[in-house]
């Protein structure tokens, strides 16, 4: 017993909870990932540590992102790929074609600013406190425009 006067709680139920709560990430993206895409105006920002196992991400996003990095899933992004323990998804960077694969245990915040749904994931015990997401600047396509990159500001979704 602890000092509550409660037992331990030996199942973990805080961590059952996460992996669930997950799995809505990983029905959002495979239902993003039919052929007709995302249903309305649904799109989606992820945020997840860089540096957590199994984060696959070229070596220069690595280097600009060290801790956490936010995508935005929405018009630009390619050949999505949800599975049962991760995810894979092309982007533009710079006007370059990117490849990321992403444990869905590397996820912290999963956002649907259409609806107004948030999940936030616990960060693992022993990790440093996460510091505030960069914008990730994302292109419409790999074609050079005359435009210059386009950097989604998160501050308007925070809470304040």
């Amino acid at each position: 017993m602890s000092q509550d006067g409660f037992a331990n709680d030996e199942m973990r139920y805080d961590l059952l909870a996460q992996e669930a709560l997950r799995g809505v990430v990983r029905s959002a993206l495979k239902r993003a990932a039919q052929p007709e895409g995302l249903p309305g105006e649904h799109h989606f920002y992820i945020t997840f540590k860089t540096t957590a196992p199994g984060v696959s991400l070229p070596a220069d996003l690595a280097a600009t992102y060290p801790n956490e990095m936010t995508v935005v899933l929405q018009n630009q992004f390619w050949d999505l790929a949800p599975g049962e323990t991760f995810f894979s998804v092309m982007l533009s960077f710079d006007r370059q074609p990117k490849r990321l694969s992403i444990p869905y245990a590397a996820i912290t915040r999963f956002f649907d600013p259409s609806v107004q749904f948030m999940l936030k994931f616990e960060v693992p015990e022993g990790a440093a406190p996460a510091e505030p997401p960069k914008p990730v600047p994302v292109e419409a396509d790999a074609e050079p425009v005359e435009e210059g990159p386009k950097v989604v500001s998160l501050d308007q979704f925070r809470k304040k």
